[in-house]
Formats: structure tokens, C-alpha cells, sequence
């Protein structure tokens, strides 16, 4: 099923079809195997994500079926995805957009399960919490929806949206399995696979919370960096630094990226300093490249006798990396 069928499937209540079987003798496409082709998959899906959004917002806009609520009477969703982030930007914008423009998308709410009268919010937190601070009542869509399908709903809002960071998704996949949710569904939720989620709940599982919530989104720092925060953090006076760290007024003042370079700088320097120098070996165990970190400067060094032409074949395909990588890292994408 692609995720505009799933989208449609969940938020207009539209069957999913079945994708038709592809036969080898009518796809003469090479099969992509290794890096290459799961970039290649993950661009596709971002293609497919970004498109199922936009027809998503244009079925809502034109439902018979969306009415103005009191925006006091919608709680939250009971597992929450994100961290809170002293500066926020992008939602100062969103708030200053629906003053102009008015709420152009409504969002998607379900009956309460426990209290008559009032709702859950599955879809559209931002826009929520914009209108609340304008005092305003919302728009939305009501749908009766279960307990996976409102998960589901929360994980793909970040398909139209700045996308979670590496340790909200983390943090988010470990609350999902803590409240009982099955691993698909929660794969489901962050379009994920199961080898990435086991690494999202295993790295969450070993990182504080209270320290996370007080770093923040920290977008820009990947699993690599997280999981080498958390290796240093096991070991002795780490905790003395980290708290010391905190209460620090540099701390403090800083946003969330630089808090967890300080964070990161305060108990793992020796790892900063030893990434500063790697080589990067083929799947046949050829080493066929060296990465060179000096300062804010990177350079990557291609052997050509062992991968001839490879360099340029990288080299090419530099737009659609950094199309992944801001996925991955997560951008800010407006939202009315």
C-alpha cells in the first residue's frame, strides 16, 4: 500500500488499493542494491509523502464535514513526540500566518474515548496551539478513529511538516512501546523499518529523559552523536559535568543544538577529537575512502584504483544526498 492510499485509508475514510505486482520483464531497470538503493527508496518515499500530503490538504479543505470547535475542549494526544524547544521560530510564523490569513486546513480530532463532550486531537497540534494563543476556535474534521489509527495519524503529521528529530523520534518510539503499542504499529507511525527502530528504542532506553527534554530537539545531531553522548555518559564524574553543565548560564541561554554540543563537549571530547579521522571500507572490505574532519571543514578522499569512477558518481548525486539528509534532519515546512 503507498502512503497515499494509507493517508487516504485514515484521514477520508477511502479503501487503500493494492499496489500491482511489478514483473522484472516489464521494469528493465537495474536493481540498486546496498546505500545506493535504500537512498534511492527513501527519496521515493519522501516524492510519494510530500504529494500525499498536499492531496490531503486539498480533500480536507473541500469535506462537508468540518465544523468550528472550542479549542478547550480538545486534549492532547496521551504519548508525546516532541520536546519542547525554547525558540520556536517557525511557529512564531505559524501564529502570525492564521492571524493574516486565517486557518486555511483543519485539523483531525476523534471523540474522547473517557469523557463525553469533548475531543482528541490526532492531526494538526501545531495549528492547535496557534489558535489557542490567538483564542480563536478551530476547524476540524471529526473522525472516529482507534487507538493505533490516531498513532499513526501523529507519526505521518511530520509528513507536512518539520519532521521529528533523531531524539524525538527515538524518545517517541520508546513511549509508543512503553504504552503497550505494537512494534508495527509504531513503525507505521515513524515510516520506519524494524532494524532503525530497534536503534531508536535502544538509544532512548539509555538516554535520560529530564536531559533530553532539557537539550531539546537538537536537529542537527544525528544517532551517531547521540549514541557516542550516551557511551560517555556512562562513565565516572560524567554526571557531575552534565549537571554542571546545566546550571551554567552558557547553558541556558543557548539554543537546543548548541546545548548539546556543550552537553556533548563537556563529558566526550576525546570522541570529538577521535571522528576527526576515518576511512570508509567497500561491503568486500576494500578501504576506498578517508573522511577528514579539520574544523568546520570535511573532506572525503576516493581511492580511484579501487573504486574507479566512483567519485564522480557520488559527486553527481550530491542534490538528491542532501535531499535526504534535510529529511532526515528535519526542515521547516509551512503549516496553516
Amino acid at each position: 500500500m503507498s502512503r497515499r492510499d494509507a493517508l487516504n485509508s485514515l484521514f477520508l475514510g477511502k479503501p487503500a488499493q493494492a499496489s500491482p505486482a511489478t514483473s522484472p520483464a516489464k521494469n528493465p531497470e537495474r536493481v540498486r542494491t546496498g546505500a545506493i538503493g535504500a537512498m534511492g527508496t527513501s527519496l521515493q518515499e519522501l516524492t510519494q509523502g510530500a504529494r500525499a500530503a498536499a492531496r490531503l490538504h486539498e480533500q480536507l479543505l473541500a469535506s462537508d464535514h468540518v465544523v468550528a470547535l472550542d479549542v478547550s475542549l480538545i486534549d492532547p494526544s496521551p504519548i508525546a513526540d516532541r520536546l519542547p524547544a525554547d525558540l520556536d521560530p517557525g511557529f512564531d510564523q505559524l501564529v502570525a500566518s492564521i492571524e493574516q490569513n486565517g486557518q486555511q486546513v483543519p485539523i483531525l480530532v476523534r471523540p474522547s474515548p473517557s469523557v463525553e463532550g469533548r475531543y482528541q486531537i490526532a492531526y494538526g497540534r501545531r495549528r492547535l496551539r496557534a489558535l489557542v494563543q490567538l483564542g480563536q476556535p478551530v476547524k476540524a474534521i471529526v473522525r472516529e478513529l482507534s487507538d493505533d489509527e490516531v498513532v499513526v495519524a501523529q507519526g505521518r503529521e511530520n509528513l507536512d511538516r518539520a519532521d521529528l528529530s533523531f531524539i524525538e523520534r527515538a524518545l517517541f518510539a520508546k513511549r509508543l512501546e512503553d504504552a503497550g503499542y505494537e512494534r508495527s504499529v509504531i513503525m507505521s507511525a515513524l515510516s520506519t523499518d524494524k532494524a532503525d527502530l530497534s536503534r531508536y528504542i535502544a538509544i532512548a532506553r539509555r538516554v535520560p529523559e529530564e536531559l533530553a527534554k532539557q537539550i531539546g530537539p537538537a536537529v542537527k545531531a544525528g544517532r551517531a552523536r547521540w549514541s557516542a553522548l550516551v557511551e560517555a555518559l556512562a562513565k565516572p564524574k560524567a554526571a557531575a559535568k552534565v549537571d554542571d553543565m546545566l546550571a551554567s548560564d552558557q547553558f541556558r541561554s543557548a539554543d537546543s543544538d548548541t546545548r548539546f554540543t556543550l552537553v556533548f563537549g563537556a563529558v566526550a571530547p576525546s570522541v570529538e577529537r577521535s571522528v576527526k579521522g576515518e576511512t570508509w571500507s567497500t561491503p568486500e572490505g576494500r578501504r576506498a575512502a578517508r573522511v577528514e574532519r579539520r574544523g568546520t571543514q570535511t573532506a572525503i578522499t576516493f581511492d580511484e584504483k579501487r573504486v574507479p569512477e566512483f567519485a564522480a558518481f557520488v559527486a553527481e548525486r550530491l542534490d538528491a544526498l542532501y535531499a535526504e539528509f534535510a529529511n532526515e534532519q528535519g526542515g521547516n515546512k509551512p503549516e496553516h
